[in-house]
């Protein structure tokens, strides 16, 4: 036990990552982390925020101490980095969609979404606005996040 106490690390949440979902901070944190493993360190108690049990969708607060179990990052660094499996959006799309900008600032972007293009992807879905929110950065350090549809 002591020596799996000693594995243990407890990070801070810095504070670009203030409000993110804790699920969203491991995929940056730990990209090769999947999915069902994450949820079954969440559903046995190992992950811990500020030494509470913690769910995948717990928005985080700056200074905030995650608590990573043992082997998290060191069995993922093994793995070969996931392969990008989406298609490249076409250029005459990226621009049509940078044209449909309504309106922007340091906080807020509105874009006019085109019929008939899928906000996010799925089953059949080969473009859609989500893989391309990199491609509205208009310089900005992060790109922008989709937060809601009107």
């Amino acid at each position: 036990m002591a020596e799996a106490a000693k594995q243990r690390r407890e990070i801070s949440v810095a504070p670009d990552e203030d409000g993110l979902r804790l699920d969203r901070w491991f995929k940056e944190r730990y990209p090769n982390l999947t999915h069902g493993r994450l949820q079954k360190l969440l559903r046995t108690g190992q992950v811990r925020v500020d030494g509470s049990r913690a769910k995948a969708g717990d928005r985080l607060t700056e200074g905030a101490r995650v608590r990573v179990p043992p082997g998290v990052g060191e069995e993922e660094a093994r793995l070969p980095a996931k392969p990008a499996c989406r298609p490249a959006t076409p250029d005459s799309l990226m621009e049509d969609i940078r044209a449909r900008v309504l309106f922007k600032d340091d906080e807020v972007l509105v874009i006019d979404k085109p019929a008939g293009l899928a906000v996010q992807g799925g089953t059949g879905q080969r473009f859609h606005l989500d893989a391309m929110l990199d491609g509205l950065r208009f310089g900005a350090a992060e790109g922008p996040r989709l937060v809601h549809r009107l």
